[in-house]
C-alpha cells in the first residue's frame, strides 16, 4: 500500500517538496526524469511550476504524473531544519 500525497511544491532546481498522509514532508528531485522523453517538457519552468496534487499523487499541467510510491520510494526526508528553510513547516 502507498502513502498518498497531500501537498506538493516545486522548488528550485527541479525540486519538488512533498507532504505525504502521515506527515511526512520529503524532497524529490525531478532533474534525473528531465532527460526522458515528454518529461524534457517540465524544463520550462511554466510547466514545472504547475505541478499539483491530484489522484492521491502529482501531476502537471501537460498530464505528466508519477506514481506515488517511485515518489517516496525515491525522494529525502527532510529534517527540522531543511523543513524551515524550504518554507514547509507550516505556522
Amino acid at each position: 500500500m502507498y502513502l498518498a500525497i497531500v501537498n506538493v511544491k516545486p522548488l528550485k532546481g527541479f525540486k519538488l517538496a512533498l507532504t505525504f498522509e502521515n506527515k511526512e514532508k520529503r524532497v524529490f528531485d525531478m532533474s534525473p526524469y528531465l532527460k526522458m522523453g515528454k518529461f524534457s517538457e517540465l524544463k520550462d519552468l511554466s510547466v514545472f511550476n504547475t505541478v499539483k496534487v491530484r489522484f492521491d499523487s502529482i501531476e502537471w499541467s501537460n498530464s505528466l504524473d508519477l506514481d506515488p510510491e517511485v515518489l517516496y520510494r525515491k525522494s529525502v526526508k527532510l529534517n527540522k531544519k531543511a523543513i524551515k528553510r524550504s518554507g514547509m513547516g507550516g505556522k
